[in-house]
């Protein structure tokens, strides 16, 4: 609510979501951080995935005053073990603080942990299924778009490049820091941006620049884009935190300036091309030379 008036503020927001660590799937009622409630449950009616199935199946057990009891799970995969780890570590450090002692864990309550645990492993895989597929299709769409140019915003900065969103199309490509500009550009991690040290030019979160789609690497998932041009206004401010241009004239003054350069130079070509070279001038005194003897000629015979 306090950025949701910014221009930046769908970048605050996933900055924000991507600083969140992701939820495990436990037995635990550790209530919700969002709504508060003390009885709630986080699936919606339609059923959408297996953790969805399983709170159907324990409501419906419990409105027939019946047990549900899990079924046989699968063997545990890697991801399984890395988020069996991070609980492990979670419920050490909650006991440090607490100052409690382990409870014994029921055979029941151990074989939900187990379920929690495949279904959170399993919901990042088809995660990652469904990303990974998204960018490929992303890929190969802009792919029929090499060369032309679209307007977008700064949705990441690294020590490497900027990372770009196009416009009402949502496709993310990276501007590598070769193509910012002659300079050397130096990545400011607390403010999320890099900046010319030469002329000061910022490219933070929320800058808004145009580019050009220069490479798509379809088995990469990789998009590479050029940078066109940068907002006059948006140079202006940075060569005047600079001191390269002076207050009060602006970039019109340095342009004014360099097209008052540009004519003098045009004027002076001009001028150089107007007055005949050595070589000119003495053929044109020959050719007058000779007109004139042959006049003489003619002359004396009339």
């Amino acid at each position: 609510m306090a950025t949701k008036e910014r221009p930046d503020a769908q970048q605050i927001h996933t900055m924000l979501l991507r600083s969140m660590q992701q939820a495990i799937y436990t037995p635990h009622n550790s209530g919700h951080f969002g709504l508060a409630f003390e009885s709630y449950t986080h699936f919606t009616s339609p059923i959408r995935r297996y953790p969805d199935l399983l709170v159907h199946r324990v409501i419906k057990a419990i409105l027939g005053k019946t047990r549900y009891h899990l079924p046989a799970l699968p063997t545990p995969g890697e991801a399984h073990a890395k988020l069996s780890r991070r609980i492990e570590k979670s419920e050490a450090a909650k006991m440090k603080l607490s100052g409690e002692k382990p409870k014994k864990v029921s055979a029941e309550l151990m074989a939900w942990q187990a379920a929690g645990l495949h279904c959170s492993a399993n919901e990042r895989r088809a995660d990652e299924a469904s990303r990974d597929v998204e960018a490929w299709l992303k890929c190969k769409y802009m792919r029929e778009h090499l060369g032309e140019e679209f307007s977008g915003v700064v949705t990441a900065a690294t020590s490497f490049g900027i990372f770009v969103t196009l416009d009402a199309m949502y496709v993310e490509g990276l501007v590598h820091i070769t193509e910012l500009g002659g300079e050397y550009f130096r990545f400011d991690e607390a403010r999320q941006e890099l900046r010319g040290e030469r002329t000061g030019i910022r490219y933070a979160i929320g800058t808004r620049v145009r580019v050009q789609v220069s490479r798509v690497d379809l088995d990469g998932r990789r998009i590479d884009f050029r940078l066109v041009r940068e907002g006059e206004e948006f140079m202006a401010r940075a060569m005047k935190d600079k001191g390269l241009v002076h207050e009060g004239r602006g970039m019109e003054g340095a342009s004014a300036k360099t097209s008052a350069k540009r004519a003098a130079k045009k004027a002076s070509a001009a001028q150089s091309r107007a007055l005949p070279s050595p070589i000119q001038a003495l053929k044109a005194a020959v050719k007058k030379t000779v007109a004139k003897s042959k006049g003489r000629k003619t002359r004396r015979k009339s």
